[in-house]
């Protein structure tokens, strides 16, 4: 049957779509969760994996007064979490043993956002046993995450962009480009968008609910995929504005994976390319956040921090080109 879809270019979540939709699928596959909560609960003791899986059932799924988390946070959580919890379960045999000397030890092994990330799990996984009554004290208590320090949002070069301009050959890949570095979308807007949201005769595109003008290059791009959409697939039904082999016979939108896939190893990734575009505004309007927030719909602790980096890298150049 695999090699029946496969010369019909049908994956197995599309053919298990039309069997659930017939009401015949006997779906016995294992579930990919299992396998990453097994790998993660290995070589911990007894009492302690007990402990965790209920956390990360939860965490995955939802409880009680708990709702549930994507699962890439969920596989972090566990990810960073481990190497602690193997350290503990050579001392221990229940996280009930665990101090808050240990967490902090354990904080100790990472710095910067590692740290941070790694307390955020801790206070999740001991938040849950305490109100649980698996815990008499959450170890975690009082300690400070402490607060990212904002790095100095940096422009991108022209050859860092060139290069992603280069390499992206797909059919789709131009209007992404021109959708974050022109218009300052993100990726998940970008996938959210329909068609309906496109509107050439006026020169109005939607955007994650706002409106925006319509520029030359973008409406360039937008005109070649449409035109090229509606010949790769005159029939579909799907109403988003990015859609693929997979989607063009569905009516979701194209996975995350899809849309970054053309940007991988790239400085000018989308999230790059997006934020350049706001910093540009910046430099090129003036550094006031009033006039960020009202372009982009940027909220204010955001528009403060691109208006900030702007003021630097202005003044950086007014101390450069004035004589010594």
């Amino acid at each position: 049957m695999t090699a029946a879809m496969r010369t019909r270019k049908l994956t197995t979540e599309r053919a298990a779509d039309v069997l659930a939709e017939m009401g015949v699928l006997v779906d016995d596959r294992r579930c990919s969760f299992e396998d990453w909560l097994q790998g993660k609960l290995a070589g911990l003791a007894p009492g302690i994996a007990r402990e965790v899986e209920s956390w990360l059932r939860t965490l995955h799924k939802g409880g009680p007064r708990s709702r549930a988390r994507d699962i890439n946070t969920v596989r972090h959580y566990g990810g960073c979490l481990r190497p602690a919890l193997l350290e503990w379960s050579g001392r221990y045999d229940h996280l009930r043993e665990v101090t808050r000397d240990d967490v902090l030890a354990a904080l100790d092994t990472a710095q910067g956002s590692s740290r941070q990330h790694l307390l955020i799990a801790l206070r999740s996984l001991f938040g849950l046993l305490k109100k649980n009554g698996v815990v008499f004290r959450n170890p975690t208590a009082h300690i400070r995450v402490g607060q990212r320090l904002s790095r100095l949002i940096q422009p991108l070069g022209d050859d860092q962009i060139e290069r992603t301009v280069t390499v992206a050959t797909r059919p789709a890949d131009r209007l992404i480009i021109a959708l974050a570095a022109i218009q300052a979308a993100r990726a998940g807007a970008i996938r959210a968008m329909q068609l309906d949201d496109v509107d050439i005769g006026d020169r109005r595109l939607t955007i994650a609910g706002r409106t925006r003008p319509l520029d030359d290059l973008t409406r360039q791009a937008l005109l070649t995929w449409l035109n090229y959409r509606r010949a790769r697939w005159p029939n579909t039904a799907n109403p988003h504005l990015l859609i693929n082999q997979r989607t063009a016979s569905e009516t979701g939108p194209v996975s995350g994976h899809w849309i970054h896939l053309g940007f991988r190893g790239q400085a000018a990734t989308i999230e790059r390319m997006r934020v350049d575009r706001q910093l540009e505004e910046a430099l090129t309007h003036g550094p006031d956040p009033l006039h960020l927030a009202v372009v982009f719909g940027l909220d204010p602790k955001t528009a403060i921090r691109y208006a900030d980096s702007a003021r630097q890298l202005l003044e950086t150049v007014i101390e450069c080109d004035t004589p010594g």
